[in-house]
């Protein structure tokens, strides 16, 4: 995770109790408490309900663990949830899930406001739902607009309502009958398990309300774990304590019907009511807190486009996100006119699950990996985020199939947006990490493999310069490998003319070129005396374990004082056992028409079988079309070119590639002139080099003179201690 430094704001003063504890311990014992508890107790009974709860509070408690580990590595900054997973997972991820998240507390918001409304028409029907939900929520939001601190305070006196509230329901009294188990009510509609699930979950996803204040906290590495743990706890033993009270004082068809069941069992009903009343209030400011300072994070992070940029800005002394205040209470407003809280609830159960298993597996990467950077204060085993991993997953999948494939698909789906985007940011992620680990099982798996023909593909290293100057060669070895090989586009700079320290600038500028023109390949600068001697040092040592450039692929070069150190360094290639192509400077692939490739052939042996698999490379690559293959052979009689022809035919038909084929007959001429005739019009002519050796310079210059009037021309010399005929077999 990364080091980066937390940004220290004016409004930065909250503790851990009026910071943390208090608006997540409020969000919690909110609106599902007070109105749908019974409601829950009514159609699982008791035991059920227990289990619900302790299954509900385990995903918490391991996602408040995985909370704990990450807040207390490094600083944590606005945003929470999002700020931990965007600083570990990368953005694309941390905005993928964060931006559900960002619209699951703005329901939350709908959520608790509904509650508050249904709770208020219980007791006074001459009121209209819809109209106290959006004048609530215009109220509250003005609240929230106006200080941070005015809000957070207002949330003690209502904590201590919330205390009175529970008092007065614990030593209440029975409702008249004793409860009938549910199994023996047949006539009473029944819930399944996992929707009644559905619809509780919610009631204990309010750690998420504290972490996201994390940005206005004093000390949020501190604060964040102390007041989850606390709130978690809290919760749990009060959750654990109603069921019994509400199994054995009220029958089965009251629980299910009768929304305000606590009210008639509570010693003061009317604590129950101002409870209700103070705890959805609370927790949709709570939320209203919390979930503008998660778009606003997604914005100063660029996640989202930058035309909403005006919602990352904050105003007043205590820096208050307005933009993203009111961007969240209109769509509260929406919400609020729909009134359904049993179809908003699922929605957040998804949303929030979909969250805390992605914080849970950010916590297990993070301790899986033991990067060096990952050193939290709170250490947690990997086997807990783990759990809390598999658990929020497994259960989405029990509560509702389709519902968790639409949520996985979203978030696929933003994620490959924002991939697409390719997001520029200035920290760090455990990618890296992940894929290092990745990159050495497959190394040492390599090693323990004998080579093996079939699975051959070339591994090309480009001696291109500056990509500007040949970029051909680049285009040609990406079309070649179609994706599924490696290409490190190599350039050798003057020592004298680039200092060590601006190499890596160097790499950095040719790698984002590369990237702009959608070309995925490494990039490798050295520097050195020469280019020659830079070359065959690249060459020698560039690589790792089995994973080394296999091909080597050259421009041509120019006749002259050069062309002594060029064939040395095609020598020393081959005897490192690297294939060379070299590829003429004007080469291009691209015309009108037909397009053909003249293969030269002499037989399967040394360049041949070679020079088959890339011509068939070439013909199946999907940046090229409509391309012909025809082999090409001289010999010096009919009757040899009758026994030519079979034999080609007979090999095209075993080795299955589509490719024509012609036999000269030399008529006398020589092999030069019969080149000239036959492929001077050819889209591009492939012809393989023979073994170096102390005279290959002078043959190397003979070749090109008598080959001048070919334009396009791809030399081959096959050198890889690997027998190329049985990648054709």
């Amino acid at each position: 995770m990364s080091t980066e430094k937390e940004t220290t704001r004016s409004g930065s003063n909250l503790g851990t109790f009026e910071g943390v504890f208090t608006p997540s311990i409020l969000t919690i014992l909110g609106v599902i408490m007070y109105l749908r508890f019974g409601w829950v107790v009514g159609n699982v009974g008791l035991f059920k309900t227990l289990i619900i709860v302790t299954l509900s509070t385990s995903i918490t408690f391991l996602t408040s663990l995985s909370i704990a580990s990450v807040s207390t590595n490094a600083p944590v900054g606005a945003g929470g949830a999002y700020y931990m997973i965007s600083r570990s997972l990368g953005p694309e991820i941390g905005g993928a899930v964060s931006i559900p998240l960002y619209l699951a507390q703005a329901f939350s918001v709908a959520l608790y406001i509904i509650g508050f409304s249904e709770s208020m028409v219980s007791l006074f029907p001459v009121l209209d739902m819809r109209v106290v939900g959006v004048s609530t929520t215009v109220l509250l939001t003005l609240l929230s607009l106006f200080s941070t601190k005015a809000a957070i305070r207002a949330q003690f006196g209502i904590l201590a309502v919330i205390l009175i509230s529970l008092l007065s329901f614990y030593f209440g009294s029975s409702i008249e009958g004793t409860q009938t188990d549910l199994l023996n009510t047949p006539d009473i509609p029944k819930i399944g398990f996992w929707a009644v699930f559905a619809v509780f979950f919610p009631a204990v996803t309010g750690i998420m309300t504290g972490v996201n204040m994390s940005g206005d906290l004093k000390n949020p590495s501190k604060s964040i774990p102390r007041g989850t743990f606390a709130a978690v706890g809290t919760a749990y033993l009060i959750y654990m304590s109603i069921p019994f009270f509400l199994y054995y004082r009220a029958d089965t068809a009251t629980l299910i019907q009768d929304n305000l069941v606590m009210q008639r069992i509570a010693l003061w009903g009317g604590a129950i009511l101002l409870g209700v009343w103070g705890a959805t209030l609370s927790s949709a400011v709570g939320s209203l807190l919390g979930a503008p300072r998660v778009l606003q994070a997604l914005v100063s992070d660029k996640v989202l486009p930058s035309g909403l940029k005006f919602l990352g800005k904050s105003s007043g002394k205590e820096q208050i996100p307005r933009a993203a205040t009111i961007v969240t209470a209109i769509i509260a407003l929406v919400l609020v006119m729909v009134g359904d809280l049993n179809m908003i609830a699922p929605i957040l159960t998804m949303f929030f699950l979909t969250t805390y298993g992605t914080l849970n597996m950010t916590a297990a990467i993070e301790t899986i990996l033991k990067s060096p950077s990952f050193r939290p204060k709170f250490k947690v085993h990997w086997i807990f985020p783990l759990l809390g991993t598999f658990g929020c997953f497994a259960v989405m999948f029990l509560i509702n199939p389709i519902a968790t494939s639409i949520a996985i698909v979203l978030i696929i789906g933003i994620y490959v947006l924002l991939r697409r985007r390719q997001l520029k940011v200035t920290f760090g992620d455990v990618t890296q990490g992940i894929l290092q680990q990745i990159v050495r099982y497959s190394l040492l798996r390599l090693e323990t493999k004998s080579e093996d023909a079939r699975s051959w593909r070339p591994n090309i290293l480009i001696l291109a310069g500056m990509p500007t100057k040949r970029w051909h060669l680049i285009e040609f070895a990406y079309g070649l490998v179609q994706e599924k090989g490696l290409i490190t586009v190599a350039t050798v700079f003057d020592r004298d003319a680039i200092p060590r320290e601006r190499l890596r600038e160097q790499e950095v500028s040719i790698s984002n070129y590369l990237k702009d023109k959608n070309i995925k390949t490494l990039v490798r600068a050295i520097r050195a005396k020469n280019y020659f001697t830079g070359a065959r040092q690249l060459v020698d040592s560039y690589g790792m374990g089995k994973v080394i450039p296999n091909t080597i692929l050259l421009g041509d070069s120019d006749a002259g004082k050069t062309q002594a150190d060029y064939c040395k360094m095609i020598t020393q290639f081959f005897k490192s056992n690297r294939n060379v192509i070299i590829l003429q400077e004007d080469f291009k692939l691209e015309y009108d028409g037909k397009k053909q490739i003249d293969l030269w052939w002499g037989g399967l042996k040394g360049n041949g079988a070679l020079m088959m698999i890339v011509a068939h490379m070439v013909q199946t690559s999907p940046r090229w079309h409509d391309i012909h293959v025809c082999v090409k052979m001289m010999v010096d009689s009919e009757e040899a070119a009758m026994n030519a022809r079979e034999n080609i035919q007979n090999i095209l038909t075993k080795i299955r590639v589509d490719f024509n084929h012609k036999v000269i007959v030399s008529e006398g001429r020589s092999f030069w002139d019969v080149l000239v005739t036959e492929s001077q019009n050819s889209t591009m002519v492939m012809m393989g080099l023979k073994e170096p050796d102390a005279s290959f310079d002078v043959y190397y210059s003979d070749l090109k003179e008598k080959t001048k009037a070919i334009k396009n021309k791809l030399l081959l010399l096959a050198a890889e201690e690997i027998n190329f005929e049985d990648i054709l077999n």
